[in-house]
């Protein structure tokens, strides 16, 4: 998972993208990059670490020009190597920079095609490289030296039939303007807006999530529809084309669980509404469940799970209290590479207030279960805090499957919620009582009210194991494991980082 953006400017860009991707942080902690253009030339910065950390002054003075593209990285194929931070460029055709947000589940094949076929060569094991030489490829093969927006049109729409999985992109073509792309099921998230400059004309944004278009005061158009191309021409000029499918809209569910900020709107969904109504529907489940139910007070898990946690104990009729302090100098644990950070950064993340635990049954509010070992932590120290009994809540159903489009979740086996049962993983993470969201429920909870198309569904794989792309099965599962192995990936990064220990600044 990532945040992308880009910028078609009628002034410095910069400071912009700079603004944008620090809103966006959230979605990557890993690495950020900034790609400019001024005069067909590019400027770059990236490396790995937080965005303020990336850019300093001299760093900003460097990207010149009113247009470009930024992302800020959370990996999940490939590496963490800096070698991998993104945007990602290419010299030909005509020079592209691109960003890129998901995962291709067909890229190991794409990578042969492009090496025995296509003749381009790729230095990295990232997908978003080899989606960049796609893309390059296509636009290569309209052979016109000036394209046109038709042409673009259809290099991404050759670039559709040949790449799977899930893809929100942002480019930069040099000389001829900034694009974006979604891909054909809509599962990563991506929208547009305008701004009016002070010269007359307009600015242009794409982002990830609409709270980088609002911080920036672009008043939101319409999110990027599935397999649509937004292309902001050289002359600020905006052209859409959207590719014929029959396939579904079917965007990630887990954005509005986990990912996204809750003053995001997605795909016509406010994010904070959703998982209040989250908090509505598993209090509904709680008091058929156990209406003589015995819990004092309600309180969440910081931070994404608040406005459920929130909603479920007015609902309940008890007590909310905030029990957990956080320190917001460490970033999200779930997107941090390596369990032992991950497990290590849970007690500098967050501190037990006791007096809102002592003597009291407690009912903790999470946004969901994935590893198991975060939620052990929080009701150990719920317990130590002098809590009677701990009960626990997920606004999110057991996760019984590994993701493959664009959510680093681990393999099955490295799932607490693959192969038990509720109760078995109550036991396993130290709970007196285990309580999941219903995967109908939650779907009822994220989906627009307005919303009458039958045809609309959300992308519910890591719930339900239904994979929508056509080229999912257990040999490729299996194949995940291996590449996906902490161990493995670990030993990676190392091998990585003794090749390329400086970041790139330009080209």
């Amino acid at each position: 998972m990532c945040g992308i953006v880009g910028l078609y400017n009628n002034s410095p860009a910069n400071q912009d993208l700079y603004d944008a991707l620090t809103v966006l942080q959230h979605r990557g902690q890993d690495a950020a990059g900034i790609a400019t253009e001024d005069k067909g030339k590019f400027f770059v910065r990236k490396s790995n670490g937080l965005v303020r950390d990336v850019f300093h002054t001299r760093h900003m003075a460097h990207l010149r020009g009113n247009i470009g593209i930024g992302h800020v990285r959370y990996p999940t194929a490939g590496s963490s190597s800096a070698l991998e931070a993104q945007p990602l460029y290419v010299n030909s055709p005509y020079g592209i920079t691109l960003a890129h947000n998901g995962n291709l589940t067909n890229h190991e094949k794409l990578a042969e095609e492009l090496f025995l076929s296509d003749h381009r060569h790729l230095n990295t094991n990232s997908d978003s490289e080899v989606l960049l030489n796609i893309f390059a490829h296509e636009l290569q093969r309209q052979n016109q030296p000036d394209l046109t927006k038709e042409e673009i049109f259809t290099a991404v729409e050759n670039m559709h039939q040949r790449c799977k999985g899930a893809y929100a992109v942002v480019a930069n073509i040099s000389g001829h303007g900034i694009l974006a792309f979604r891909d054909p099921y809509g599962i990563r998230p991506l929208i547009y807006g305008e701004r009016h400059a002070e010269n007359g004309k307009k600015d242009y944004m794409i982002a990830s999530e609409s709270v980088a278009l609002d911080a920036l005061g672009f008043t939101t158009i319409r999110d990027v529809d599935p397999g649509e191309v937004i292309y902001i021409d050289n002359k600020g000029e905006l052209h859409s084309h959207c590719l014929k499918s029959n396939l579904t809209f079917t965007p990630c569910i887990f954005e509005h669980v986990y990912f996204a900020r809750p003053d995001s709107i997605i795909d016509g969904s406010s994010v904070y509404k959703a998982r209040v109504r989250m908090g509505e529907y598993l209090a509904d489940k709680i008091i058929k469940e156990r209406p003589d139910h015995d819990i004092d007070v309600v309180i969440a898990v910081p931070e994404s799970s608040r406005p459920s946690a929130m909603e479920l104990a007015v609902r309940l009729g008890v007590k909310f209290r905030e029990g957990f302090v956080k320190n917001r100098y460490i970033g999200r644990t779930f997107i941090m590479p390596g369990q032992k950070q991950r497990e290590k950064s849970v007690k500098q993340k967050l501190n037990p207030l006791p007096l809102e635990f002592h003597d009291k049954n407690v009912l903790l509010v999470d946004d969901s279960i994935v590893r198991g070992t975060t939620c052990q932590q929080i009701i150990q120290m719920a317990r130590d805090a002098g809590a009677k009994k701990v009960y626990f809540a997920s606004a999110a159903p057991p996760i019984r499957h590994p993701n493959v489009y664009g959510i680093d979740m681990p393999v099955k086996s490295e799932l607490i919620g693959h192969g038990r049962s509720d109760e078995e993983i109550e036991k396993e993470i130290g709970a007196d009582w285990l309580i999941y969201q219903d995967l109908e429920d939650l779907i009822n909870a994220v989906i627009p009210t307005d919303v009458k198309n039958k045809d609309y569904r959300y992308e519910c794989s890591v719930f339900d194991g239904n994979y929508i792309t056509d080229d999912i099965d257990e040999a490729y599962l299996n194949h995940l494991k291996e590449c996906r192995n902490e161990n493995a990936k670990n030993k990676v990064n190392l091998l990585d980082e003794t090749e390329f220990t400086e970041s790139q600044e330009g080209f």
